[in-house]
């Protein structure tokens, strides 16, 4: 334990996700040790973040703007929707440069285990978006997991009477891995997902 103003910056570092004790330790010694500009514009930086960047009114992705890049897109396909759990996951999929439509942002998962159920996350605005008809296909991008599958299919069974395309991303073994390391799960879903070799 340090005292004061060092123990608050090790203890306020060790609240961000991913950052442990001895991480949170490492980086506030990092910081004074630091030039003071460089803290300086560290400080600036953080403040600006939370001043001018919000959420597109549209798609709930992260924006400076009322509506992100994405949504303001003229070129973007409107028809074909991808929801995801989290901005980060936006980005996933953009690197990618496959996905020419649009996205909502739930927000998180369902987990009951966290207290987080479909009332928390964006599913209301995810069906009023769906409630003109413009979009046609919807494709469910949430993560492979229990959460991620627990809100896939519960957006299933929400989604069943609206005339929509409901797709769920392909999911099997990763590129340059090997068989034998594959969990029953992954493997059982590369079987369950194969196609045609051709």
């Amino acid at each position: 334990m340090y005292e004061g103003v060092v123990q608050d910056l090790i203890d306020e570092l060790g609240r961000l996700p991913g950052v442990g004790p001895k991480g949170a330790q490492r980086i506030a010694f990092h910081l004074l040790q630091a030039e003071e500009p460089d803290v300086r514009r560290l400080a600036e930086v953080l403040i600006e973040v939370k001043a001018r960047v919000k959420f597109c009114s549209i798609c709930f992705n992260v924006s400076e703007a009322d509506l992100c890049r994405i949504c303001s897109d003229p070129r973007r396909d409107l028809t074909v929707l991808c929801v995801v759990e989290e901005y980060k996951d936006v980005v996933a999929i953009e690197r990618t440069r496959e996905f020419k439509g649009r996205y909502h942002v739930l927000g998180g998962a369902i987990s009951p285990i966290d207290g987080i159920g479909p009332e928390q996350l964006r599913v209301r605005e995810l069906m009023m978006r769906l409630s003109d008809g413009t979009v046609t296909e919807l494709i469910l991008a949430t993560d492979p997991n229990l959460e991620g599958e627990a809100t896939a299919t519960y957006l299933t069974r929400m989604l069943k009477d609206l005339d929509l395309t409901v797709t769920r991303l392909a999911s099997g073994l990763p590129v340059g891995g090997d068989l034998e390391y594959a969990d029953e799960v992954t493997l059982g879903r590369a079987l369950a997902g194969r196609r045609s070799a051709q």
